[in-house]
């Protein structure tokens, strides 16, 4: 979402680190640098001159210009800004009894899809939600709700067919849900292509009826500039409590991101990250600042894996790739159980130093249709194959490369890649890489009780030194073995 910003100000840091002292000019200089990369990642004028003044201010400082690493310094008072500039820290929603969120936004910005995702997420943490569709203008939106409150189990209380007002709708609603157990409402709206007088009348009409302790913005994060002009007005409208940022898994510019607080006063509350309704994640304003800056982010990539992955199989897969006993079943479900967690891309991006390393990758290194490939590959393997990659002899690497659709070279190079992985994670191949074989020893020895995983976290957060296709994000243990 953030490389184009990453990659300027990773250009703007490195001129600044490289000196042992700097001086105003210096500052002003990167300064500038930084200010183009923000208005050309649609950051609001405004909002970017006045951020930049601020770092201004504190990189002048005395303690900035005599440290001993003055770069670095710069660096951090940076970071502490845009996590300032972002809301400094992570705001969650009133629930206070009874709790009702109206959900507010332009036509497909993700409305929908959001409140499903957002009902979901507090039904996990205990939560009793109900949905009401008060869409009713979207061809389908109500039929959208209603498969999508199936799918994850939660009830929605639709209007009668053929009813117009949104707020006859929404009464006839409440009368429903108290019927019902429950202790939040989650009411979708209408949108519109743009903001226009009747859809901001119905909003005030809806707003004034169900006084919702939340009113939550949908926006999408791709549409730049126009996104925060929405925002003003939806907040002059309906008085905002929170914005909720979708598609932060596309390749768009981000400056949204870094605008909407500022202009409306009221914080990001959750990012939308990929379709599924399971990937909608609290927005932590520390941790995003971390990600534009390159630093990665260690924790949201541990929380994806604790919400996605079986820990017992986890397990079970460490401790076979331990005894080298790891094979192609192991293999495809591990592969599955990563594709729960979201695009590769964007799981790679939370690892710190990645944004160098993707510029050294292949074009289709991370083409989500690679993982298919692979995926097709293995199942086209008989049972047996898959427990044992020996029988893979030449005529059967034919046949599974007619029965998946792909070349026989592509067929040899993922057994080869996978005999390279078991070997280098076998405890042969780890050999003295001691805080990797300890931590997966550790899980071996006693599975019923999961390791600190805080010092691999801590060797995997380094930056490569020299960044390359075998030195990702800490491993470069394993590079210097293989080269």
């Amino acid at each position: 979402m953030f490389s184009l910003l990453s990659d300027k100000l990773d250009d703007a840091f490195r001129r600044l680190r490289g000196l042992s002292k700097i001086s105003e000019s210096n500052i002003t200089d990167a300064l500038r640098d930084i200010r183009m990369a923000l208005l050309e990642a649609d950051v609001d004028y405004a909002v970017a001159r006045e951020f930049i003044a601020h770092v201004k201010e504190r990189a002048l400082g005395e303690s900035v210009l005599k440290s001993v690493k003055p770069g670095e310094q710069f660096v951090k008072i940076f970071r502490d800004e845009l996590a300032e500039l972002l809301g400094s820290e992570e705001s969650p929603l009133d629930l206070t009894p009874p709790a009702r969120i109206l959900v507010v936004g332009l036509n497909g910005a993700g409305k929908t899809t959001t409140c499903a995702k957002l009902a979901l997420r507090l039904s996990q943490e205990g939560r009793k939600p109900i949905l009401i569709a008060c869409d009713l203008i979207r061809p389908a939106a109500v039929d959208q709700l209603a498969r999508l409150g199936e799918q994850i189990g939660i009830p929605v209380l639709c209007p009668a067919e053929g009813e117009k007002d949104a707020v006859r709708a929404a009464k006839n609603a409440l009368k429903k849900a108290d019927e019902i157990e429950h202790d939040v409402l989650i009411i979708d709206t209408a949108g519109r292509q743009e903001v226009d007088s009747a859809l901001i009348d119905e909003l005030k009409r809806l707003h004034s009826f169900l006084k919702p302790q939340e009113c939550l913005l949908v926006a999408d994060a791709a549409t730049g500039q126009q996104a925060v002009q929405v925002a003003q007005t939806f907040h002059s409208a309906v008085r905002l409590t929170g914005i909720v940022l979708t598609k932060l898994d596309g390749d768009a510019r981000g400056g949204a991101a870094l605008s909407m607080r500022a202009v409306t006063g009221q914080p990001i509350k959750f990012i939308g990250e990929g379709e599924k309704v399971d990937m909608l994640g609290p927005f932590v304003p520390q941790r995003m600042a971390d990600r534009i800056l390159g630093m990665g982010d260690i924790v949201g990539l541990v929380e994806k894996a604790a919400r996605n992955i079986d820990e017992q199989s986890a397990v079970n897969s460490v401790s076979r790739m331990m005894s080298g006993e790891f094979n192609f079943e192991d293999f495809l479900s591990q592969m599955r159980m990563m594709q729960k967690m979201g695009p590769l891309e964007g799981l790679l991006a939370l690892l710190p130093g990645f944004g160098k390393l993707r510029k050294q990758l292949p074009a289709e290194a991370l083409d989500p249709k690679k993982l298919k490939h692979t995926e097709a590959i293995v199942l086209s393997m008989t049972p047996a194959e898959r427990r044992n990659d020996k029988l893979l002899i030449p005529s059967r690497r034919r046949r599974i490369a007619r029965g998946a659709g792909v070349s026989e070279i592509e067929v040899n190079r993922l057994i080869k890649n996978f005999r390279q992985m078991k070997e280098m994670m076998s405890g042969k191949g780890l050999g003295k890489n001691t805080k990797i074989t300890d931590t997966l020893r550790s899980f071996k020895a006693d599975a019923s009780s999961p390791p600190d995983l805080s010092s691999l976290f801590d060797s995997l957060s380094r930056p490569p030194k020299t960044p390359g296709m075998g030195s990702m994000g800490g491993f470069s243990g394993f590079s210097k073995r293989r080269h």
